[in-house]
């Protein structure tokens, strides 16, 4: 009798509350044995044999999942049990947004304090598991899919790049390569094109307007005359002078695509460079608003650029307060 008391005060009455958490690590394949004693150690349970008996009369010893938790105390065992069973453990959550570089990955990654920005870039432009992916030789921009992800704080770079990798490798269904096909271009090809559609579009609707562009000017042999794309490989030199300065990444002085993706994009740019728009658009402008007007010769681009600097132009007029008189 007074052995199955003991058991039950150890299952029901809650442990002491702790002044910070503690961590308890729970290794993939670890057995129930050590996890018990793992958190017994850490006063997180009054007792292992307890969570033993519990876990094999419950079966939850069998459920429970990897990772690594925090507890605060005051918690009963059958409360820790749930926490193991419902794998409530410790994340990190970062989201990634279409359209940012690998080195703009990096310094977000490192900011979650998940890796180090210079080492994590190496490995994502050099390192053994874009090498051995065929990603060389310039690594995996492009390819790390933007995304909301739940890391584990103890997470390495190569498994963060593995499943960004892997989450843009859904993207690539069989139904997208034989698109691909149809289109011939090579993955690197529609991944760069799908970068440059990113940094184009500001509007969701135009992407495959603005990918048609890109697409009419490859097909007449037309330069791009894409400012992000001149802008890729110079940091922080502004459009004007980036279009006038010699990279293979500058499209106004090289024709065809650039030698890479100059970002990492998201579905919808993806579905547009596999899937543009019919047109017969060969140029854009845009507004300030973000939208942008499409021509199809260069004497109407250029009026186009006109009425937009006119309307500016007016606004700012508008805007500016009379002499005398201060702005409300």
């Amino acid at each position: 009798m007074v052995t199955g008391w003991g058991f039950f005060y150890y299952w029901l009455e809650p442990g002491v509350e702790f002044a910070s958490p503690r961590p308890v690590t729970i290794v993939k394949g670890a057995s129930f044995h050590s996890v018990a004693n793992s958190l017994a150690h850490a006063g997180v349970v009054r007792g292992a044999t307890a969570m033993l008996i519990y876990g094999e009369l419950t079966g939850d010893a069998r459920r429970i999942k990897p990772g690594d938790y925090e507890f605060r105390g005051g918690e009963r065992l059958v409360d820790v049990m749930k926490h193991l069973v419902a794998g409530d453990f410790v994340v990190v959550t970062v989201t990634i947004p279409e359209g940012l570089t690998v080195s703009d990955i990096a310094e977000r990654l490192s900011a979650a304090g998940l890796v180090c920005q210079s080492e994590f870039e190496e490995a994502a432009r050099h390192g053994p598991l874009v090498t051995a992916l065929g990603l060389m030789p310039l690594g995996a921009e492009g390819y790390l899919f933007p995304a909301t992800y739940r890391f584990s704080p103890h997470v390495t770079q190569n498994e963060i790049l593995a499943a960004m990798l892997t989450r843009f490798e859904r993207v690539l269904t069989p139904q997208a390569e034989s698109r691909m096909f149809e289109l011939g271009l090579t993955p690197r090809q529609m991944v760069t094109m799908a970068s440059i559609v990113e940094k184009e579009a500001k509007v969701q609707g135009e992407r495959p307007l603005i990918a048609s562009v890109f697409y009419n000017r490859l097909r007449l042999g037309i330069p791009l005359q894409s400012d992000p794309t001149a802008e890729y490989s110079l940091d922080g030199v502004s459009a004007a002078a980036a279009v006038r300065t010699p990279s293979a990444f500058n499209t106004y002085e090289q024709a065809g695509l650039p030698p890479g993706p100059i970002a990492n994009p998201g579905l919808s740019s993806i579905e547009a460079a596999l899937y543009p728009a019919h047109s017969d658009f060969l140029y854009f402008v845009a507004r300030d608003d973000g939208t942008h007007v499409f021509s199809k010769s260069f004497n109407d681009h250029k009026r186009a650029i006109a009425q937009i600097r006119r309307t500016v132009a007016h606004r700012t007029d508008r805007e500016r307060p009379l002499a005398g008189h201060k702005p409300d």
